[in-house]
Order: C-alpha cells, then structure tokens, then sequence
C-alpha cells in the first residue's frame, strides 16, 4: 500500500505547475532557515517525498509544491536552485527553510538563520 501512496504523489508532483502566472518572476526578502531530518518531526515532506538532508529542496508556505525558486545569502551572496516540496516556515519573518545540504552550499549552518532573496523561476 505504500508503494502505491508513493506513486500516487510523486505523479501528483508532476501534475502540479511550476509555478502560476502571478508567481513567476517574484521575487521576496526575509530570513531562511535550515532544517533537517531530526528538526522536521518526520521523515516525509508535504509532498510525499522522503525529506532528503542532502537535497536541493526547501519548504514554502504557499508557492506550489514543484516550484524552482534561486535562494540567495544576501551575506555571502551565494546561491542555490531548489525545488519547493514542503510547507514551512512556521516562525514569524522567516520566509524559507531549506534542507541542510543547501544550508552547506549557501554556507549559513552555523549561523541557522540569515537575510535572504528567494526568486521564483
């Protein structure tokens, strides 16, 4: 049975558009966030897939799951394409969470939390 969840949802992804019209193109600012396996209180994300540490992937509260935005560390400018796959962050002004292997290209493990520009794609 949960072979045929896992089937049912990953097609669900595909069906699901990038993004909307309205979204392309925008672009916001606020805090990113890391989280991982341990912090998530489980091991699948929002849509269905099994949450991956080392994935480009991230968690948004209202951009379509599928959606390919660039995250950028406005501290050290460095930034990453990832795939919106779960929903989050729950804690006021923090706009994305991204997975821990994102957290490592965008160098911020350590500080957890820094000023971000997310652009969806």
């Amino acid at each position: 049975m949960n072979i045929l969840r896992n089937v049912l949802m990953a097609a669900a992804l595909f069906m699901v558009p990038a993004a909307s019209a309205s979204d392309q193109g925008a672009i916001y600012h606020g805090e990113m966030s890391w989280y991982c396996i341990e912090c998530n209180g489980g091991t699948h994300t929002a849509s269905g897939e099994t949450l991956n540490d080392w994935a480009m992937t991230a968690a948004h509260k209202s951009l379509p799951l599928g959606t390919k935005v660039r995250v950028t560390n406005l501290e050290n400018d460095r930034s990453v394409v990832v795939t919106i796959n779960d929903r989050g962050p729950y804690i006021d002004g923090r706009i994305i969470d991204v997975t821990k292997g994102v957290a490592h290209k965008l160098d911020f493990v350590v500080d957890g939390v820094v000023d971000v520009k997310v652009e969806v794609l």
